[in-house]
């Protein structure tokens, strides 16, 4: 009895799932794209999302996160922006593209117009906003393509740090690893300390390996300094 191979299933890449699909391919071949790594002491962040849910505001690690990559990228104007027609482009506001993982195997990164000017309530609110319009198809096509850096989330998979693909036009995106409880020496002794992994990757052509080091070293310090 000869038993025959069962057809695997052939999943056209059309429609949005194509759009995707041709977009992650257009960045990586028209960006020289590098990936930096490194780790970030969760403790005071995470103080602070209890001490703010003991006053009454209820923060996501997430809404955290996402206003120390502002208050950086402020400091930093080189890393936030886009490449485009062989220049580099540096708007004086932060348009904060947040990556959001739809049903159907989609994704999306629209972006909080003008994050530099909300506190992190307001924040909050921009993202949760995006994210609820996101999956019901009433996101704008300037949300859509008008972010000049991108956060991709992945805190709460047990990934602990990737390669996220440039959102392209844009110089930088910034991937955010699960946290997990480390042994450290603190001191003569060891102790045990939550660290997020953090990955960023940028467009060589618009900003070198030095000043997007610094961009996450100081990004780090933001996070392990945090305080509302």
């Amino acid at each position: 009895m000869t038993v025959q191979a069962a057809s695997p299933a052939v999943v056209p890449l059309r429609g949005a799932r194509g759009m995707i699909a041709d977009k992650m391919c257009a960045s990586l071949r028209d960006a020289a794209q590098l990936t930096h790594h490194a780790r970030a002491d969760m403790t005071a962040l995470l103080a602070a999302k209890a001490h703010l849910k003991e006053a009454g505001t209820a923060l996501s690690v997430e809404d955290l996160l996402i206003g120390a990559v502002v208050r950086t990228l402020r400091r930093h104007p080189d890393i936030n922006g886009t490449v485009q027609d062989r220049a580099v482009h540096l708007p004086d506001a932060i348009d904060l593209g947040v990556a959001i993982a739809l049903p159907g195997n989609l994704l999306a990164a629209p972006a909080i117009f003008g994050a530099e000017s909300l506190d992190l309530e307001g924040l909050r609110a921009a993202r949760r906003d995006l994210v609820a319009r996101a999956r019901t198809n009433k996101l704008t096509v300037p949300e859509m393509t008008g972010g000049t850096f991108t956060v991709s989330n992945l805190g709460l998979s047990r990934v602990e740090q990737f390669t996220p693909i440039l959102n392209a036009p844009q110089i930088a995106i910034l991937g955010i690893g699960r946290t997990v409880e480390t042994a450290v020496r603190d001191g003569d002794a060891i102790a045990w300390k939550p660290y997020a992994g953090l990955s960023l990757t940028f467009d060589h052509r618009a900003i070198d390996g030095a000043p997007a080091a610094k961009f996450l070293t100081d990004l780090c310090e933001a996070i392990e300094g945090f305080a509302p």
